[in-house]
């Protein structure tokens, strides 16, 4: 479906990474021009102007590539402060909460995210209970089914209901979902099962993901089958082994580039194979500083040259689904790096690398894109261009105006 042509302007467009000072861009579904707002509305009489606003900067949609939708229910039931406990206490509380976690919860959930400037985002979903907030939505939805089971017995059982998961998020592209896959983890998931899945990945060519060295007590287990996951295994599962290790899980993933999320246990041995693959890392700083994982490093995989994507986690390791918190909260994490450049990488982050990932035709202001816009309002006009990425980070709460496919929901 077309749209009249309309012409939105702002005293600022980013556009790859630079602020360009009272550009425009006329679009319908898609981007049709970007230029000089001057230029713009000679060359386009009849377009539709949409009123400027003022202190405003228009940026691509925002994008985020990993959350868990089916955990909204979650406010003060699960134990934050260290990974184990934590799941523990996701262990002890899943049914219920999933029990508690409404529809109305999740559209909520994806309606806070439209409102902080998410166009796209990646659910990740464990039992399918969200697909119909990812249908209801506006938004592009990578939906990531997972696949997770590390009892043998029961594996192929799990497989086939991952398979019915993925096969019903299939049926519902013209509501802008795509169907993914994600791995649960190195030791949550059976490597008979786990060939599999990246198999059906490869074949559908599809987006895969997998969680992947979030804690120090996961690269015990997986390493020597140690540390504080051993009595976690042993008293949930009655296992006393892991099912693979780091070299063992990483060698399913060389020949398919795939998002990891987390990574912060990841070394440089095993960052270098990301590099290598092509991979791709979730940067979630707010779910690890509450679970006790510690600081990814972004410096490292800026000087590897892999790909990573500020996201949110899901509810269940985090108090807010706002994009914002989030690009606030790597903002202080990282305080070693300098302030405007970390600003400029971080809002790169979710929006072209963040599309790039997800493989969506969206996340910068370019001629052909989908016309997916974030329109920010700032308290006053920035006088020094360097600052408007930073201004951004710290001043926006809500956008003041969001557009997917050329049409406006915020």
């Amino acid at each position: 479906m077309k749209y009249t042509p309309q012409i939105i302007t702002a005293d600022y467009l980013y556009l790859e990474g630079l602020f360009v000072r009272d550009w425009g861009i006329v679009f319908d579904t898609k981007i049709i021009a970007v230029k000089p707002y001057d230029t713009l509305i000679e060359e386009y009489p009849n377009a539709h102007r949409i009123a400027k606003i003022p202190h405003s900067v228009l940026y691509p949609g925002l994008i985020n590539t990993h959350v868990h939708l089916e955990f909204s229910a979650n406010k003060t039931t699960l134990r934050y402060g260290s990974f184990v406990p934590w799941l523990d206490s996701v262990i002890a509380d899943r049914n219920r909460l999933t029990e508690n976690c409404t529809e109305e919860m999740m559209q909520e959930a994806c309606t806070q995210m439209l409102q902080s400037g998410i166009t796209a985002f990646g659910a990740v979903s464990s039992f399918g209970l969200d697909l119909p907030s990812c249908i209801w939505t506006p938004q592009r939805v990578v939906f990531f089914n997972e696949l997770i089971g590390s009892n043998p017995v029961t594996a192929d059982q799990l497989y086939g209901n991952f398979l019915e998961r993925f096969e019903a998020s299939s049926l519902h592209t013209q509501s802008r979902v795509t169907p993914a896959i994600a791995i649960h983890s190195p030791y949550s998931v059976h490597p008979s099962i786990l060939q599999k899945a990246v198999a059906l990945a490869k074949a559908k060519q599809c987006v895969l993901s997998a969680h992947f060295l979030e804690s120090q007590a996961e690269r015990a287990w997986l390493e020597g089958s140690d540390g504080d996951l051993k009595a976690f295994f042993a008293s949930a599962f009655g296992q006393t082994e892991a099912l693979s290790n780091i070299d063992g899980f990483l060698s399913h993933f060389e020949e398919y580039p795939t998002h990891f999320i987390h990574c912060i246990q990841a070394n440089d041995k095993e960052l270098h194979r990301f590099s290598q693959a092509g991979h791709t890392v979730a940067h979630c700083p707010r779910s690890n500083r509450l679970l006790g994982c510690g600081r990814l490093r972004i410096e490292k995989l800026k000087e590897l040259g892999i790909p990573f994507a500020v996201a949110t986690d899901g509810l269940s390791s985090n108090y807010s689904l706002n994009i914002f918190d989030e690009l606030r909260a790597a903002l202080m994490m990282h305080h070693e790096l300098k302030l405007h450049e970390l600003s400029l990488w971080l809002l790169r982050s979710v929006t072209q690398d963040a599309a790039r990932i997800l493989g969506l035709n969206c996340g910068r202001i370019t001629q052909g894109y989908q016309a997916d816009f974030a329109l920010v309002q700032l308290p006053n006009i920035p006088q020094i261009e360097e600052d408007i990425a930073l201004w951004t980070i710290l001043y926006t709460q809500k956008v003041a105006q969001l557009y997917i496919e050329g049409k406006q929901y915020v």
